[in-house]
């Protein structure tokens, strides 16, 4: 079953501070104030992708955007611009396999915690409803 996306990919790529040809993440399918559900279509001119496959930098960078779109949609809703974010760790990262050219993956983004722009987040990493990757990251915004 294909659903239909949240935000299609330009309007996605306006709320991520990454720009061309950097960009992990073409849509947004599910969206609340604790999660987020991305995707992304594996594409020859991705940079991340080798031999056919998407590297796991791509998909760990796959994952940080996703955290990021989350964030950049939370202020959109707000009628506020986003600050910058990055990435203050990165925890308990498992690949177990990497995407193909022409694959779309997903990832679901879980808010664990919030505080004082320090966020905390798990995320799941699926192609055609197979568990690929999961990890946290923690986020903070710049003051």
């Amino acid at each position: 079953m294909e659903t239909m996306a949240l935000l299609e990919k330009e309007t996605v790529e306006n709320l991520l501070p990454q720009k061309f040809p950097f960009v992990m993440v073409d849509s947004m399918l599910s969206y609340t104030e604790t999660s987020l559900v991305s995707g992304l279509k594996i594409q020859s001119e991705n940079i991340f992708v080798a031999n056919n496959s998407f590297l796991e930098a791509g998909l760990i960078e796959h994952m940080a955007q996703s955290v990021a779109l989350h964030t950049g949609y939370q202020f959109f809703l707000k009628n506020e611009i986003a600050p910058t974010g990055y990435i203050g760790s990165i925890k308990e990262i498992e690949i177990k396999k990497l995407p193909e050219l022409n694959d779309t993956i997903q990832s679901e983004v879980t808010i664990l915690q919030e505080f004082a722009g320090i966020t905390l987040v798990d995320i799941v990493t699926t192609l055609n409803n197979e568990e690929i990757a999961r990890g946290q990251m923690k986020t903070v915004l710049a003051k």
